[in-house]
């Protein structure tokens, strides 16, 4: 069973250090950031069951951060260290997307069963969500754990990207999928760039569907793609 990962953001290098060994003790896979940017960077290079954020940081403060979580990824838990105690923090803390806020000097025993509390409602929500595998479609049978893809012509091997994409297409069926939420979470960033790189994974599952004529990815100009079934 892998170590819940979390990422703590702190930088008074004394508290960083006790928060990351004594998390690490009690069977947490923990990566430790000195200031906001440095934590930003590593959340986008790498994918985290909690966020643990200091409030007043230097280089990116903790609200600023947690908001460019929140735009790469929405469920991602985050905790909020701070040495503030004000209501109207308290209260822009939560409106940004907090799952809890704790304030200086806490007990270390406190935050560990806080992050227990959340991982262990966030577990259960990923276990109602699980997508089907096989996930069956017309003439399709879809196998996501597996990355792979059985038409009425072929059995295809998909690449990761391939396999979260054709995920979220089926997942949003006749919905349209906006073209910066599929960037962000399979990207984890909606630049250019990765703009052309979606492109041309989308060019490839198109290809593969052809071998189901009932279904197709249109591109709704402006806004993103759609997976629809037609007659």
């Amino acid at each position: 069973m892998m170590k819940p990962k979390l990422l703590i953001v702190e930088d008074d290098p004394n508290l960083g250090e006790i928060l990351s060994e004594y998390l690490g003790l009690k069977g947490y896979d923990t990566t430790l950031m000195r200031d906001g940017e440095e934590g930003s960077n590593a959340f986008k290079e790498s994918d985290y069951d909690l966020c643990i954020l200091d409030l007043m940081m230097p280089k990116k403060d903790g609200f600023t951060l947690a908001k460019e979580i929140r735009s790469i990824d929405e469920e991602t838990p985050i905790i909020f260290l701070t040495a503030k105690s004000m209501k109207q923090d308290i209260i822009k803390g939560f409106t940004i997307g907090a799952d809890d806020y704790m304030t200086k000097p806490f007990s270390m025993e406190e935050l560990l069963m806080r992050i227990q509390a959340i991982l262990k409602r966030s577990v259960k929500k990923e276990e109602e969500e699980v997508f089907p595998n096989p996930f069956k479609i017309k003439g399709l049978t879809y196998y996501y754990q597996e990355n792979r893809l059985i038409t009425p012509e072929r059995e295809i091997n998909l690449t990761t990207k391939e396999n979260e994409l054709l995920k979220i297409f089926f997942e949003n069926l006749n919905r349209t999928v906006e073209r910066s939420t599929a960037l962000k979470k399979i990207w984890k960033d909606d630049s250019y760039f990765n703009a052309r790189s979606m492109d041309v994974y989308i060019a490839k599952i198109r290809k593969y569907l052809q071998d189901e004529p009932s279904l197709k990815i249109l591109t709704i100009h402006g806004e993103g793609f759609k997976l629809v079934e037609v007659n």
